[in-house]
C-alpha cells in the first residue's frame, strides 16, 4: 500500500509542474516571443490595417489616404488621385522594415543620428491607431536608416531603405497615368478631331474578339491597329501637372479646340481624354480630362499617336472576308484562269474535283490571297486608266464567302516593289507588296500529281 502512496504523490507532483508550465510558462513565452516579434518590425501594423500615411518632408506635407483595396487618394496638400503603386511600395516599405539594432534609449544627442531635425517624419494610421516615425541619416549600410518612434524616443538602426523614403515629394505620390482602363474591358472608342469623327466598337463572334467602324462608314477595323491605339493610351503618363491658379487660368483660356478627343466606353462608364497644343512652336502638348481640373503637361507624341484616319483604322484586307469564310475562289492571270472550290474545308479544282491537290500549297496560296492587306493609299478617287495598269490587270481574285457575297481584288502595274490594286467595297485607289504576283501558283503546281516523283529507294 505504501508502493501506491509513493506513486500517487509522484503523479501529483508531476501533474502539478506540468499545470504550471503550460498555465504560467508557455504563456509566458508566448507573451514575450510576441512582444520581440513586434520590437523587430519597424510598425506595429499589419498592410492591410494601415488606412493612411502622412509624410513630411523639408516644409511640404503629403498625406495619403485608402479609398479601397489598392486605390489611394491624395489629400494634402491638394485632393487629386494617388499612383497606386507608388502608394502601396511605400506602404510596403514600411511593413517590412525591421529594427536590426536599438541604438539608443531617451537619448539627447540625435543630431548624431541625424534625427534632430529629421529628414523625413512618417505618421501611420490604422483605423483608430497613429504611430509617428522620425527617419535620419543612412545607418552603416546604405541600405539601413536611423529610425525613433515618438512614443519611446529610442534610436534604431533598422532595414528601411534610404531609396523609399528620401526626396520624396507630390509629384511622386500623383497618379501620372491620364487614362485608367484595362483593354478587355473596352466596349466603345470614339476619336473626334476638328471636322471629322470615328466611331469603333467590339464585336464578339463566335468566339472571336475584335473592332468593327460604326461612322463614318461601316466597315471591319484593323484588329491590330485599335489594339495597338488602346494598348497606347494605357501608357500615356503626365510629366507635369497645373493646378489651379494663375498659370492654369491663363493657360486654359487658350485650350479652346482639342487636337484630339479620345473617348473611351470602359465598363458602362466613358473617360474622355482632350488632348491640346496651342503652340506647337514650344515643343509642349497639354491634356485635360473631366475626371480633375488639373491640366497634365504631355509629349506631343501622344497627339499624333492618338490622331488617325480612315486608312489606318480600317482592315485593311482587301480582298474583304477572312479565309475561313471563303466558298469560292476564281484567279485569273495573263497565263492561267482556274476556279477553286472549297468543299468541307478541303479545297478542289472546279474542272478537276476528282484531283487531288497538294493542300500545303493552296492552303498557304488562299490564305496569301485573303490576307493581303493595302500598303499605302494613294487615291481615295477612283483609278486613273492606264497609269496603274488595272485596264487590263495582272491578276484578278474573285471570291464568293459562305453568305453568298461577292468580293473582287484585282492587281494592275509594278511600282519598285509594290503593285497597284482595286477592290470592290474598298473605295480608291491603293497598293500592295508586288511578290504576291510571283506566289500565284498555276493549275499544274495546285496538283499533287505535277509533284516530282520521289527518286527510287535501294534495289536489293
Amino acid at each position: 500500500m505504501k508502493h501506491y502512496w509513493f506513486t500517487i504523490l509522484l503523479a501529483l507532483t508531476l501533474g502539478g509542474l506540468g499545470a504550471y508550465v503550460y498555465f504560467v510558462e508557455l504563456p509566458e513565452e508566448d507573451a514575450e516571443a510576441r512582444r520581440d516579434a513586434q520590437e523587430a518590425s519597424v510598425l506595429p501594423f499589419q498592410e492591410q490595417d494601415i488606412t493612411a500615411v502622412s509624410l513630411r518632408s523639408g516644409t511640404e506635407v503629403v498625406t495619403l489616404e485608402r479609398q479601397q483595396a489598392r486605390q489611394w487618394k491624395v489629400v494634402a496638400p491638394l485632393q487629386t488621385q494617388a499612383d497606386p503603386r507608388v502608394a502601396e511600395a511605400l506602404v510596403r516599405a514600411l511593413v517590412l522594415g525591421r529594427v536590426t539594432r536599438v541604438v539608443e534609449q531617451h537619448t539627447t544627442d540625435l543630431a548624431r543620428f541625424g534625427l534632430e531635425d529629421p529628414l523625413v517624419v512618417l505618421t501611420v494610421t490604422a483605423g483608430s491607431q497613429h504611430m509617428t516615425l522620425s527617419l535620419g541619416d543612412s545607418g552603416p549600410f546604405t541600405s539601413t536608416l536611423y529610425a525613433m518612434r515618438d512614443s519611446d524616443r529610442t534610436v534604431l538602426l533598422t532595414t528601411l531603405a534610404p531609396r523609399d523614403f528620401l526626396n520624396k515629394t507630390l509629384r511622386n505620390f500623383r497618379k501620372r497615368q491620364i487614362l485608367d482602363f484595362e483593354y478587355g474591358e473596352v466596349e466603345r472608342v470614339r476619336l473626334t478631331y476638328p471636322g471629322r469623327e470615328f466611331v469603333l466598337y467590339r464585336v464578339r463572334s463566335n468566339g472571336k474578339d475584335g473592332w468593327r467602324i460604326r461612322d463614318p462608314i461601316q466597315a471591319a477595323a484593323d484588329d491590330a491597329e485599335v489594339r495597338s491605339l488602346l494598348f497606347f493610351l494605357q501608357t500615356v503618363k503626365a510629366f507635369g501637372f497645373i493646378d489651379p491658379g494663375p498659370e492654369h487660368q491663363g493657360l486654359s483660356k487658350t485650350l479652346t479646340t482639342p487636337l484630339a478627343t479620345v473617348t473611351l466606353r470602359v465598363a458602362g462608364q466613358d473617360q474622355t481624354v482632350e488632348l491640346f497644343q496651342p503652340d506647337p512652336s514650344s515643343g509642349q502638348a497639354f491634356a485635360r480630362t473631366g475626371l480633375v481640373e488639373t491640366i497634365y503637361r504631355v509629349s506631343p507624341v501622344v497627339i499624333k499617336t492618338a490622331t488617325k484616319d480612315l486608312f489606318s483604322l480600317r482592315d485593311k484586307r482587301l480582298l474583304g472576308t477572312d479565309v475561313d469564310e471563303l466558298a469560292m475562289l476564281e484567279v485569273k492571270t495573263r497565263t492561267e484562269q482556274y476556279v477553286l472550290i472549297n468543299e468541307h474545308d478541303v479545297w478542289v479544282l472546279e474542272d478537276r474535283p476528282t484531283g487531288t491537290l497538294n493542300r500545303e500549297t493552296v492552303d498557304l496560296f488562299v490564305s496569301r490571297v485573303a490576307t493581303l492587306p493595302a500598303e499605302l493609299e494613294v487615291s481615295q478617287q477612283a483609278s486613273a486608266p492606264g497609269r496603274d495598269g488595272l485596264a487590263e490587270p495582272s491578276a484578278e481574285f474573285t471570291a464568293v464567302d459562305r453568305k453568298g457575297r461577292r468580293h473582287r481584288l484585282a492587281l494592275g502595274a509594278r511600282t519598285g516593289g509594290l503593285v497597284y490594286a482595286k477592290a470592290e467595297g474598298f473605295p480608291g485607289l491603293y497598293q500592295v507588296r508586288a511578290d504576291i504576283l510571283d506566289q500565284i501558283p498555276t493549275k499544274g503546281e495546285l496538283l499533287d500529281e505535277a509533284r516530282p516523283a520521289s527518286p527510287p529507294g535501294p534495289t536489293r
